[in-house]
């Protein structure tokens, strides 16, 4: 599967930065189907950095339940949805604020996951809420979206100024583009 915009493992800031684990958020969500085993789920964590991935079906399992709460922010039509999804999902699921090194073996930066050795769930959740909330905090609109498109139904990252995005790719869109001028053609031609 490939993934919008994995970072390269070797640099530090650019895999932690708030718009790089926001894209790793949907990803992840992305990844975590129903049929996902742990070895689709791993390389996903892996193309954004994280080394030492084993993860076990239970695991995957409890991943899937943190994606599915995350979609919500993703499914939400407007900021102050996507807000007050986000401000149930850190009342419930994340931790106090503070900044980790992880014991000196990488730069300081923020954490709202219980401890530095939280499950994977937890970390994945509480991770996202973050980098969810600076974007939401920053731009001042949701941080992404839902695919428009009824086979699809992946998650997206919104980057930058502009027009609402739609869909998740150009694949999307032009599969929707083609489909739509078809059914528009086929309806010019029926008697």
């Amino acid at each position: 599967m490939p993934f919008a915009t994995a970072p390269t493992p070797d640099d530090w800031s650019t895999r932690h930065s708030v718009l790089t684990t926001a894209q790793r958020t949907a990803d992840l969500i992305n990844a975590l189907t129903d049929d996902a085993v742990p070895a689709d789920v791993a390389a996903v964590l892996r193309a954004y950095g994280e080394t030492d991935v084993d993860l076990s079906p239970y695991e995957v399992t409890d991943m899937r339940a943190s994606a599915a709460l995350l979609r919500e922010v993703f499914a939400a039509e407007d900021t102050d949805t996507a807000a007050a999804t986000l401000n149930r999902l850190l009342q419930a699921h994340t931790g106090r604020l503070r900044l980790s090194s992880h014991d000196g073996t990488t730069p300081w930066h923020p954490h709202l996951d219980r401890a530095d050795d939280a499950p994977w769930a937890e970390w994945f959740l509480a991770s996202s809420c973050l980098a969810l909330t600076v974007l939401l905090w920053d731009r001042q609109r949701p941080p992404g979206g839902t695919c428009a498109s009824p086979s699809c139904g992946n998650v997206y990252v919104t980057q930058g100024s502009g027009p609402s995005r739609r869909y998740c790719s150009r694949r999307c869109a032009t599969r929707e583009r083609v489909a739509a001028h078809r059914r528009a053609r086929a309806e010019r031609e029926a008697p």
